[in-house]
């Protein structure tokens, strides 16, 4: 076991999104703390307890990605012990040289409020009010419509886009109960043809989901989740509607792949 800290006087979200990247290329086993706002001497004082407690537990030196502003709080983290790794330092001197202006570090910059942030939280509101189908009214509004069967992912990646993206993302679930009968798009989305973009899985793979939910029912049946995904691709396929498989991915690389083929304009923060 190896701990791997990421430390910032701010969010620590662009430590913990270096480290993490980093670190999922080696097959080892780690343990992960997240240590943001790490603003003061005091705090700074305790982080150097938890890096040499943790070095002293595991017999290795602890992994420090960090990102400080504050200078000389980084010079207290970085003489604690471990091995620490800042990428800004490596990269902030030569995109200087290649850009010509000097580097002026702020605080909460990088993941502060500013123009971009009021578009996420109007894109969170509003996925949240058009998740499942709740709100037909405004989907003239939305960026994006996400439809499948249930449980195939919709909400969890409207909402990933959204809060990453500032991306109105609204979603529409294909039922057994009206929508296969005709294998036609419902009609509160024939208006919206453009904006749709599908989501499907693999049997099996839904069959373990839903029967978490209602095990032993119809609904949960392998039987059933065969005859859905089946119908609804013929759908996706007659309609035109660009659909991904995402069995295999995880939700934020079923998003990086939507935005690949779409071509959304992203609001990051």
């Amino acid at each position: 076991m190896r701990t791997a800290f990421y430390i910032s006087d701010g969010t620590a979200l662009t430590a913990e999104a270096f480290g993490h990247a980093l670190l999922s290329m080696f097959p080892i086993a780690v343990e992960h703390k997240t240590l943001p706002f790490i603003d003061s001497e005091e705090k700074a004082q305790r982080v150097c307890r938890l890096i040499q407690q943790a070095q002293a537990e595991d017999g290795e030196a602890p992994l420090i990605f960090h990102t400080f502003v504050n200078t000389e709080l980084k010079q207290k983290i970085t003489s604690c012990g471990g091995v620490s790794y800042d990428f800004l330092d490596k990269f902030v001197g030569p995109l200087a040289a290649e850009l010509g202006v000097e580097a002026q570090p702020k605080t909460h910059r990088t993941h502060g409020i500013h123009q971009d942030y009021s578009f996420r939280i109007d894109a969170i509101n509003y996925t949240l009010d058009h998740d499942d189908g709740k709100k037909l009214n405004k989907l003239s509004e939305a960026d994006i419509i996400l439809i499948g069967v249930s449980r195939t992912g919709k909400t969890p990646t409207s909402l990933y886009l959204a809060l990453q993206y500032g991306i109105k993302a609204a979603n529409y679930p294909i039922t057994d109960d009206d929508d296969f009968e005709s294998l036609r798009l419902p009609a509160a989305l024939k208006p919206h043809r453009h904006k749709l973009f599908g989501l499907t899985l693999e049997p099996d793979r839904l069959h373990e989901i839903r029967s978490k939910r209602r095990e032993g029912s119809r609904y949960a049946s392998l039987q059933q989740c065969r005859f859905e995904l089946a119908e609804v691709e013929k759908l996706y396929r007659r309609e035109a509607v660009p659909f991904i498989d995402s069995t295999r991915f995880s939700v934020e690389e079923i998003a990086a792949k939507i935005l690949a083929e779409t071509n959304l304009k992203r609001h990051r923060y």
